[in-house]
């Protein structure tokens, strides 16, 4: 995996309130369905882990998204827009709501649920480099 991907799993995890660290791998739920998931200290996925970009990458820039995208900011990778969640849930999102696109108004629907999951999952990370 690239490091640059680890980076984004640990900046998703520091800031994740149901995140913790144990036995030198970090433990949370999938932000869809709550499936266990586990990636390694170092940012590795194990299992079904995925990356998830709560609202899609490529909303950002579009007028229809430019509510949802505000409360992230200008960034997709910004910590608040980035959530780990199991491959099943994160490819379903994938090739129907996020392929939708931001005019449709349920895919806009499950992405603003999703991006209030999020939020109410949001802590502080303690360090500036989010693997502290």
């Amino acid at each position: 995996m690239r490091p640059a991907l680890r980076r984004l799993f640990l900046r998703a995890l520091a800031s994740d309130a149901l995140a913790a660290r144990e036995d030198g791998e970090w433990r949370t739920r999938c932000l869809h369905c709550r499936r266990r998931l586990h990636v390694r200290a170092d940012g590795e996925a194990l299992g079904h882990a995925t990356l998830e970009h709560v609202v899609p990458q490529a909303w950002f820039g579009k007028r229809a998204a430019a509510t949802l995208t505000a409360r992230v900011g200008d960034d997709a990778n910004d910590a608040r827009n980035l959530a780990v969640a199991c491959a099943g849930c994160n490819h379903g999102k994938g090739v129907s709501h996020d392929a939708r696109g931001p005019q449709d108004e349920r895919a806009r629907e499950v992405v603003a649920r999703l991006l209030e999951s999020r939020l109410a999952r949001w802590r502080a990370p303690e360090t500036d480099d989010d693997e502290g």
